[in-house]
């Protein structure tokens, strides 16, 4: 619960502070459809049209880039403490 918290906390203030992520597309199997370039193109255009409609001043963008990057970091060492649970019992 705290992996999935934190890391959905991340992503809000990844894409508050204008670093919205874009996954390139990428080549799979019949079973899994993959977006096209056109698409991928458009996402990456609607993501650098919302970072620039974006109320925040500079100084909140980098304090939300630094709470995001925060919580990306309470993820791993979530991560971490549960494989030295594992590892030590």
């Amino acid at each position: 619960m705290v992996i999935v918290g934190f890391y959905a906390t991340g992503l809000r203030l990844l894409v508050r502070a204008g670093r919205s992520p874009v996954v390139a597309p990428a080549e799979f199997t019949d079973a899994i459809t993959v977006i096209t370039e056109k698409e991928a193109r458009r996402a990456a255009k609607a993501s650098a049209k919302a970072a620039k409609k974006s109320p925040l001043t500079a100084g909140q963008k980098q304090i939300a880039l630094v709470g995001a990057y925060a919580s990306f970091a309470v993820c791993a060492l979530t991560v971490l403490g549960g494989l030295t649970l594992i590892v030590i019992h």
